[in-house]
C-alpha cells in the first residue's frame, strides 16, 4: 500500500513540475515604480507597460516605446509575458497578440505616439473617432522607428 501511493505522490509532484509557468501582469505603485528606461515615474498607467521575467522579476515602463527599447537590448529569451494597457479598457493585456495604432500626433507619456488595442476591431473603432493611425502588429514593433516622433 505505501509503495502505491508513493507512485501516486511521486506522479501528482512530476505533473505539477511539469506544468508550463504562467505570468501575469502587478499592479504598479506610483510612488516607487519608475521605467526602466527612462528613469520616470509611473504618473499615466494608462500607458504603462510591464514585462514579467522568467526569474519571477518585473521591469517596469512608461511608455509602450521605452517597453520595446528594453526587447531591442536584451532580446526575448528571458521574458515569461508582457503587457500593456488597454487604451480603451485601460485594463492589462499581451504584447505579443495586442494591435497598436501608430499616429504622431497621439499623446502618450514618451511622446512615441504608438497606443495598443485588445483588438484590431478595437483599434479601428478607436481611429473612427480619434483620428487615422497606421494599424501596427508586435513583428512590426520590431522594427518600427521608435524616436521621438513630436
Amino acid at each position: 500500500m505505501k509503495k502505491w501511493i508513493l507512485i501516486v505522490v511521486v506522479c501528482c509532484v512530476i505533473l505539477v513540475s511539469c506544468r508550463e509557468k504562467t505570468y501575469g501582469p502587478r499592479e504598479i505603485v506610483g510612488e516607487t515604480d519608475v521605467c526602466k528606461i527612462c528613469n520616470m515615474s509611473i504618473v499615466h498607467h494608462e500607458y504603462a507597460g510591464q514585462i514579467a521575467l522568467k526569474n519571477g522579476d518585473y521591469e517596469i515602463f512608461d511608455d509602450l516605446g521605452c517597453l520595446m527599447e528594453y526587447i531591442h537590448a536584451n532580446g526575448e529569451d528571458e521574458i515569461g509575458a508582457a503587457f500593456i494597457k488597454d487604451t480603451i479598457k485601460n485594463e492589462w493585456i499581451d504584447v505579443f497578440k495586442a494591435t497598436f495604432v501608430y499616429n504622431m500626433e497621439y499623446w502618450t507619456p514618451m511622446n512615441y505616439g504608438v497606443l495598443a488595442f485588445e483588438t484590431k476591431d478595437s483599434a479601428i473603432e478607436w481611429m473612427a473617432t480619434k483620428g487615422d493611425g497606421q494599424v501596427l502588429v508586435y513583428k512590426d514593433l520590431l522594427d518600427f522607428n521608435w524616436g521621438i516622433h513630436q
